[in-house]
């Protein structure tokens, strides 16, 4: 089937909910993309920062494979192979920067998207600040009418941060603080109260006016669909003392930034010196199969029970295979070290082009913002003619989101086409 009829088959047939660009990709390996009338592209968007071992990895190709021959889905009333591992797996690169002495395991619920790991995130938030409401209730002597009270009384509120983005479901978007997002979608769900990136007296100021109604904060610490805005250390630091101070949570949003996307560590929080409660997961955890964790400290985890949570499809087979043999090969092929050499090469190379204003970002998350003048979804357009996928973030914004595997010779193959096309204007 040609291009046209696909495209006539998605017009008739598919919601539009994307403004699709004009190609068909139909195979890739590693960096580039190959459309269905043979053109090649190098990927500098990899599946919206997903595919992290680039396309079509040799290694997960053939535990796909495997995986598919053996069994495909069986649910979660069952244990499968490769889950266990995988959340191991996972556990140990939270605790990459704890001292040994002070590790403690991570607990992993498995769904299918970020969405859906951060709705988990809310709802143990909100559980264990009632579990622990009504424990202290009872330690106090309470009977089991006022325990109940206090566990209704708990607290609630979940703060966010402006311009950040958790998903589209109706509970995160309501936690995305972007209103031009949530308004043809109102009313959205309650509970979530919004802070400025970076603003340590307004997140004082919200405590101290709110702080007995927060059971956590949430956090990108580096906002990904906003354009690429890193948090600052002082501002997570004080983060994790407000929320200690208060008994609530502090939560990690890493779909985006995880998974050796910043560099040097496994998670973007381990740049910035703090410990997070809950840490959400998803995007390259399984470079390019569906799968998101919500991973949660052991004594937090334990506030779940059975039925509290579920899912159909997460952790299927498939894609805890597909978990555990990207998390090994990108440790064993250095992604970290990768992408905090080619990440430092890129930023600088794009510090170096016509009409670049300022460039952001940790490793290989990078946005550069152009001249006022510039049209990034132009340049973004004119990319695809120059054999490059990229992508913008806002009208003046390019964000860059390779897959770990990208090389020097990649950024200098996108620094001559991208310098040809900024430098016609």
């Amino acid at each position: 089937m040609g291009f046209q009829e696909e495209l006539q088959l998605e017009s008739d047939f598919v919601m539009g909910t994307y403004a699709r660009k004009p190609v068909e990709l139909v195979r890739g390996s590693g960096m580039r993309v190959e459309d269905a009338q043979g053109r090649s592209y190098l990927d500098f968007v990899s599946g919206v920062g997903a595919v992290s071992l680039g396309h079509c990895h040799p290694a997960l190709v053939s535990a796909l494979e495997e995986q598919a021959r053996s069994l495909i889905h069986v649910s979660n009333y069952y244990y499968i192979e490769h889950r266990g591992e995988a959340a191991h797996m996972v556990s140990d690169l939270l605790n990459a920067c704890v001292p040994e002495e002070l590790r403690a395991p991570w607990k992993s619920f498995f769904s299918n998207s970020g969405a859906e790991a951060n709705e988990c995130a809310f709802k143990l938030a909100r559980l264990h600040a009632k579990k622990r409401a009504r424990a202290a209730a009872l330690a106090s002597g309470a009977d089991e009418a006022a325990a109940h009270a206090a566990a209704e009384a708990a607290p609630r509120i979940i703060v966010t941060l402006d311009r950040s983005f958790h998903g589209r479901t109706l509970a995160t978007l309501a936690a995305t603080a972007q209103p031009a997002k949530q308004e043809a979608f109102q009313p959205l769900p309650d509970g979530f109260v919004r802070t400025p990136l970076n603003d340590v007296e307004a997140l004082e100021a919200l405590f101290a006016s709110q702080g007995d109604a927060i059971c956590a904060v949430m956090v990108e610490c580096v906002q990904g669909e906003s354009g690429v805005h890193p948090c600052t250390t002082e501002f997570l630091q004080a983060v994790r003392r407000l929320t200690e101070e208060r008994g609530a949570l502090f939560m990690c949003d890493e779909i985006q930034c995880g998974i050796y996307r910043c560099g040097t560590y496994p998670f973007g929080f381990q740049h910035f010196g703090v410990v997070p409660d809950i840490v959400t997961i998803a995007k390259g955890v399984a470079s390019g199969v569906p799968m998101g964790m919500c991973a949660a400290r052991a004594e937090v985890a334990a506030s779940f029970g059975a039925g509290d949570h579920g899912s159909t499809f997460g952790g299927s087979c498939l894609a805890v295979a597909a978990a555990e043999t990207t998390l090994s090969t990108l440790a064993r092929e250095g992604a970290a070290q990768n992408v905090e050499r080619v990440g430092a090469c890129l930023r600088a190379m794009l510090e170096g082009l016509p009409h670049v204003v300022e460039v952001r970002g940790l490793g290989l998350m990078v946005a550069a913002d152009l001249e006022e003048h510039m049209s990034a979804p132009d340049v973004v357009a004119a990319g695809l003619d120059k054999g490059l996928l990229l992508n913008c973030t806002g009208p003046h914004t390019l964000r860059f989101l390779p897959p770990l595997v990208c090389t020097e010779a990649d950024v200098d193959a996108l620094e001559e086409r991208l310098r040809g096309i900024l430098s016609s204007y």
